[in-house]
């Protein structure tokens, strides 16, 4: 009887700590593939941004739903620009800064397929003339589905994490795309 109490208690406990919200993993919202490295090479902005903060992140809430905080943003952003070549190898000698804002996550409450749409600011500022030379809000979405995991909490979290991952993605695909000769001037593709 007492060995039947504890395999219940256990279960019980494995049920809960599934149950909880787990926050996106920086890992999972690398770009890996996809890039155009050849087109990398003429890009105007290869080996020379810096990341100089990212904001609007938030911290999850075990209880409550997955989130992407601003810390897990960055490092799969800066892990992602070091995939494309983007990222410069020595901080201080960056002729570029990256500012970034996430200003929405857009999450449902429930349902068998999730889909969950992210809209991030991305700033290039000149770090000579401290000139904005590429703003633009870019979204994305990401849907994950019953086959992805049948529990909804671990379901939230892929999606948030491809949803952040395919706008990272977008933002290296149009800044490589910036050609050098629009470097100096304001750049805002839409």
């Amino acid at each position: 009887m007492k060995t039947a109490i504890q395999k219940a208690a256990a279960i019980l406990g494995l049920a809960l700590l599934s149950a909880c919200a787990s926050p996106a993993e920086f890992q999972n919202m690398v770009v890996t593939e996809g890039i155009d490295t050849a087109a990398t090479q003429n890009s105007a902005f290869k080996d020379s941004i810096v990341v100089k903060s990212v904001d609007g992140g938030e911290e999850t809430n075990p209880m409550w739903t997955s989130e992407i905080s601003s810390q897990a943003f960055e490092k799969a952003l800066i892990a992602s620009l070091e995939n494309a070549q983007l990222l410069a190898k020595l901080d201080e000698n960056a002729p570029y800064r990256l500012r970034v804002t996430l200003l929405e996550v857009d999450q449902p409450l429930f349902g068998l397929d999730l889909t969950v749409k992210t809209r991030v600011r991305y700033e290039i500022i000149e770090k000579d003339s401290d000139k904005t030379v590429f703003s633009e809000e870019i979204p994305a979405t990401h849907t994950a589905t019953f086959g992805d995991s049948p529990f909804a909490i671990q379901r939230l979290r892929l999606a948030n994490e491809g949803s952040a991952k395919n706008n990272i993605a977008a933002f290296i695909e149009r800044v490589i795309a910036v050609s050098p000769e629009m470097s100096g001037e304001n750049v805002a593709l839409k």
